[in-house]
């Protein structure tokens, strides 16, 4: 059995986590990260490794104001899906926003139900502040977003 650990990101871990999100994102499910990126906000990922020491999970949480933060960059790589890893990572992200003293976060996600199940509520976008979508202009989908936004008050 594969002993998996929970922690939050080191630098030694960038190329990994770049590569991870790379290939969700080159099947337009999520946006790609440079390395550049995953470095300027290394304290913002938790990630999921195996006794083997690879990187088999990723997740992000983005302070964006006092109140609000975003989940961003959940990836678990294919050969440990359905294991309720994703599930642990976002309770990791909604648990640091708690310690923090965030009461509200989101998600602009593709996977409605995996966030449904843990209490995101749909909401429109349009009640997300402009700031939260510096991201998307490097979105190749932008201006015409598919995506779906979740909120969760804590």
């Amino acid at each position: 059995m594969i002993k998996i650990t929970i922690r939050k990101a080191k630098t030694s871990d960038v190329r990994s986590i770049q590569n991870l999100l790379a290939h969700f994102a080159s099947q337009g499910l999520l946006l790609p990260r440079s390395l550049s990126e995953i470095y300027d906000h290394l304290r913002d990922y938790t990630v999921i490794e195996t006794s083997a020491d690879n990187i088999v999970g990723v997740v992000a949480l983005n302070i964006c104001w006092e109140d609000l933060a975003e989940v961003k960059s959940l990836a678990v790589s294919e050969d440990y899906q359905a294991k309720g890893l994703g599930k642990q990572l976002v309770k990791q992200c909604l648990a640091e926003a708690a310690v923090l003293g965030i009461c509200r976060v989101f998600t602009l996600t593709y996977q409605q139900k995996f966030f449904e199940n843990l209490g995101f509520k749909l909401v429109d976008k349009s009640l997300l502040p402009h700031k939260i979508w510096a991201d998307c202009l490097k979105c190749p989908k932008f201006p015409d977003c598919d995506e779906t936004a979740l909120l969760l008050e804590l």
